[in-house]
């Protein structure tokens, strides 16, 4: 496979993202050819898709099409599968798996498709090689993706492997972490210029704090991961990536002249969000301390304070947790003055418990749940926050 050929990419991510991973395209910076509410579309070689894997906070999987074909049926698949060179991106003893989103009425099942992809694979290596690859249901090798609705269908070679969420520094993940994607795209939805205090009580697992130190000292996302699909790809240069690496490492910052702060009143959350921390490598950019949230500190300047409180769904929680969202609102308003606040949350009836009006709602969808990131004023009268533009993605 040419490495440096063009192919078009398709880069998914969670609903209610897309504005955000169109931001993050644009810088890196790569060409918008369309999007969709859970995808956007570039253009770019296998070469400068591992620099999307790398780089990208918000994405979940970077998708090289390599093929586009009418198909009314499982022969239509088989026969395009077979006469495919999948000799130019497996090695013949080398492991693949197979993902698919098929909605054709000739599929009731995905999984037959998925089967029929795998066995035309494997035909075309016995008629061709000595050998022929594995096949399986991890992710941890070569993957290939088959998106197939109505007739049209299409295979990728799934250049992330395992989703990108997936950053390999969450070793304790504690109770209903965030997903560091979706994490990533709220801090860049809050407009947090990472040049000013992010304070984050109820900080769980530590994973809204570790990705904006990662953020904010300009370390990529996929630095902490040691295994992608396009690693396991004919051609793949191990010096190459090296070197991407290396490159990426000289734009890092050494230090930060702000405070990160994590707060939680529970010693294993805390111990948990440490741990994650060192593996993340960022431990010494934050400072974590266990307290009750209205005991966090709240440095001198400007910045924001999240929080991503409980939802509530348990028989009881409503009345215990608009206790807590109440505590929330007087925490903010009393101790976050020069700050913004956001609360993430996906119970909206709790969210009026905070009892602050809110500037605006931006709609997310932690899995699926529908929520929303709610911003709020802390300062009195219109002055403007150096720290905090006012130009964004749109919202509701």
């Amino acid at each position: 496979m040419n490495w440096n050929e063009k192919y078009p990419i398709v880069v998914t991510c969670a609903r209610g993202i897309a504005p955000y991973l169109e931001e993050e395209l644009r810088s890196l910076p790569f060409a918008l050819r369309g999007a969709t509410e859970t995808a956007v579309e570039t253009e770019g070689s296998l070469e400068e898709a591992m620099g999307l894997n790398l780089h990208l906070r918000t994405a979940h999987r970077v998708l090289l099409r390599l093929h586009t074909f009418q198909a009314d049926g499982p022969d239509d698949l088989y026969r395009a599968v077979t006469a495919f060179p999948w000799e130019d991106l497996l090695a013949d003893r080398g492991y693949f798996s197979v993902t698919a989103t098929v909605r054709n009425p000739a599929i009731r099942d995905s999984r037959y498709a998925v089967l029929r992809f795998k066995d035309g694979i494997a035909d075309r290596f016995c008629r061709i090689t000595a050998g022929r690859p594995d096949s399986g249901p991890a992710r941890l090798k070569a993957v290939f993706h088959l998106h197939w609705i109505g007739k049209e269908a299409s295979f990728f070679l799934d250049t992330s492997g395992e989703p990108l969420s997936k950053r390999g520094y969450r070793k304790r993940p504690w109770k209903a972490p965030m997903a560091e994607t979706l994490a990533a795209a709220t801090i860049q939805a809050s407009r947090w210029n990472r040049e000013s205090h992010f304070v984050n009580p109820m900080c769980g697992s530590g994973t809204l704090a570790i990705e904006a130190a990662l953020a904010a000292l300009g370390r990529p996302a996929g630095r902490t991961r040691e295994n992608f699909g396009f690693m396991h790809i004919l051609g793949f240069s191990d010096k190459s990536w090296k070197e991407r690496l290396k490159e990426a490492g000289k734009k890092e910052r050494p230090s930060l002249p702000f405070k990160i702060i994590a707060t939680d009143r529970d010693p294993e959350a805390l111990a948990a969000a440490r741990e994650n921390a060192r593996a993340a490598g960022v431990s010494g950019h934050i400072t974590f301390s266990v307290c009750p949230f209205e005991e966090t500190e709240i440095p001198r300047g400007d910045g924001v304070i999240f929080m991503n409180p409980e939802y509530g769904e348990r028989m009881g929680d409503s009345a215990r947790l608009g206790e807590v969202y109440s505590r929330i609102g007087d925490f903010l308003k009393g101790k976050g003055q020069g700050y913004r606040g956001y609360v993430f949350t996906g119970n909206p009836d709790l969210a009026k418990s905070v009892g602050l009006r809110s500037r605006r709602r931006i709609p997310f969808f932690n899995g699926p749940i529908e929520c929303r990131l709610l911003e709020y004023e802390l300062y009195e009268g219109s002055r403007k926050s150096k720290s905090l533009p006012e130009n964004g993605p749109a919202i509701e």
